[in-house]
């Protein structure tokens, strides 16, 4: 079976006639990025370890990526693991990891499937060589897909991207007259995505912790208080609504 004709396989939509009705598919954020939070405390409030909440969240990933496919939405920027993510417990970022790699070889197929492009920012260089190495198969199985790109972001920092950033163009032996806002995005991780229209954090935090600091200056911002592996595709539908009605004057 060829990639397209597993794309072309029946994609059961998540919202009824009514709903989608609502939406605007000019006004539909082509790129959303986010901040999927809440996973340990989901757990602490269910009593079961953490990795149990790192687990739902990556099933709640899925039907999102697929919900937004049903929206219209055409990348999703996702913060997998932070730079600062590191300093966690030893095996809760052990068992982080392993969900990673299982969520990638187990996910090809869907992704296949669905048209989901996968790419990722970052400084991939880090992760355990497992991890790299199921996220490679799983991009290359992918890359003639053209429903919806995912990009997770892992072992990613924007301060950091912005370092790595500097780093390349000093390399590169870039002047200061040369240096302008465009450049600097070329430079970015980001560079052949765009920048995100939409913000989405949840569990209720209001802070963007260190993540695309340069590429959501005029995204609109979302919060809700759901916890990651709560959230579902109504919540998308809610907040990609709540995005039709916001007027974005670009800093005006």
């Amino acid at each position: 079976m060829t990639v397209q004709s597993v794309q072309d396989t029946a994609h059961k939509s998540f919202f009824s006639s009514s709903e989608l009705a609502q939406i605007i598919p000019s006004r539909v954020p082509k790129h959303v990025a986010i901040i999927m939070d809440g996973n340990r405390r989901w757990a602490q409030q269910k009593e079961v370890p953490p990795v149990m909440g790192h687990w739902q969240g990556a099933e709640s990933l899925t039907d999102i990526v697929r919900a937004s496919v049903d929206l219209g939405i055409k990348t999703l920027t996702v913060f997998a693991f932070s730079t600062e993510n590191w300093h966690r417990p030893g095996d809760e970022v052990e068992s982080l990891m392993d969900v990673f790699e299982l969520y990638l070889h187990r996910k090809r197929e869907f992704m296949v499937r669905e048209g989901v492009r996968l790419n990722a920012i970052g400084d991939l260089a880090h992760l355990p060589s497992r991890v790299l190495n199921a996220f490679q198969e799983t991009k290359m199985a992918t890359e003639h897909c053209d429903r919806i790109q995912l990009v997770l972001a892992l072992n990613y920092g924007a301060r950091d991207e912005i370092r790595r950033a500097i780093v390349r163009m000093l390399h590169d032996g870039i002047s200061a007259v040369q240096v302008t806002e465009s450049l600097i995005s070329q430079y970015l991780d980001t560079s052949n995505l765009g920048d995100p229209e939409l913000l989405i954090r949840t569990s209720g935090e209001m802070r963007v912790s260190n993540f695309l600091l340069w590429q959501i200056s005029y995204a609109e911002i979302f919060s809700t208080d759901v916890h990651w592996p709560d959230f579902q595709p109504k919540d998308l539908l809610e907040a990609v609504l709540a995005f039709q009605q916001r007027g974005r004057r670009w800093g005006q």
